[in-house]
């Protein structure tokens, strides 16, 4: 097929979406950033795209809570073309307050009777976490994570606790293939906890049954380059940045599946 189209949402307090936009066309695509008043105006526009992307940053300040405001547009105004996109085959990638937006909308685990299954709450250490982390990859069906097994990328957040309802829920969610990301072991951990946020169960990233909605709370897009890593000075320089494997994986979806 042709370049797959990436639409990447920005909103009031959206800070990495030029970021997310740079990882898509490095990795082949053509991305354009797209203000969410356009798409709620006119969500036919979405039809136009393959790939749509909610980057990181505290969109509307992350008040009442992290992505809460996002998460309700999204829901309210969006939400029946939303799920016609995704079950058109295409893709959706949340990145930190992007994971948290797609979380609390409802389009990674829908609630039930008693509300939702999962949220993102306050870190354990009560204060916000910005250094590097290592990424135990279990792609399952998430094509975005095909042949990923490790992933050292930097993570920048405040609210980033997965926490479910019940123990249950978190099984659950494990025999069904939907956690396909967890925080483990790295050598630039320096003594401190591999999991920055104490996350239920280590996750760092969550799929919708279908595997092609996918949200986490790391930046890949923040390690596309070599020389983006802390030490690349020391350890040497690689071909690529470990995060670009991941935007590589949504083009090829499209590209290796026209």
């Amino acid at each position: 097929m042709a370049t797959p189209r990436v639409l990447i949402l920005r909103a009031p307090g959206a800070n990495c979406d030029a970021e997310a936009q740079f990882a898509f066309e490095t990795a082949g695509a053509v991305a354009d950033r797209v203000h969410i008043n356009r798409l709620r105006e006119q969500p036919a526009l979405l039809q136009r795209y393959q790939i749509l992307v909610v980057p990181g940053g505290f969109t509307y300040g992350d008040d009442v809570a992290a992505g809460k405001i996002l998460a309700n547009q999204l829901s309210c105004f969006l939400g029946d073309a939303l799920r016609r996109f995704r079950d058109a085959e295409k893709l959706v990638l949340g990145i930190c307050n992007g994971f948290q937006a797609l979380l609390k909308a409802g389009l990674l685990t829908p609630p039930d009777d008693d509300g939702p299954l999962a949220t993102l709450a306050h870190n354990e250490s009560g204060r916000f976490q910005d250094r590097w982390i290592t990424l135990q990859a279990l792609p399952g069906r998430c094509p975005f994570l095909t042949g990923i097994d490790r992933m050292h990328v930097p993570i920048a957040h405040g609210e980033g606790r997965f926490v479910c309802r019940e123990e249950w829920i978190l099984q659950g969610l494990e025999q069904a293939g939907q956690v396909v990301l967890k925080y483990a072991p790295g050598a630039d951990d320096d003594g401190r906890p591999a999991n920055p946020n104490g996350s239920q169960g280590d996750v760092a990233g969550l799929c919708d049954p279908t595997g092609r909605v996918l949200g986490l709370m790391p930046h890949p897009e923040r390690h596309v380059l070599p020389t983006q890593h802390p030490r690349w000075t020391r350890t040497g320089l690689a071909p690529e940045g470990e995060g670009l494997a991941l935007f590589r994986n949504a083009v090829r979806f499209f590209t290796d599946n026209p």
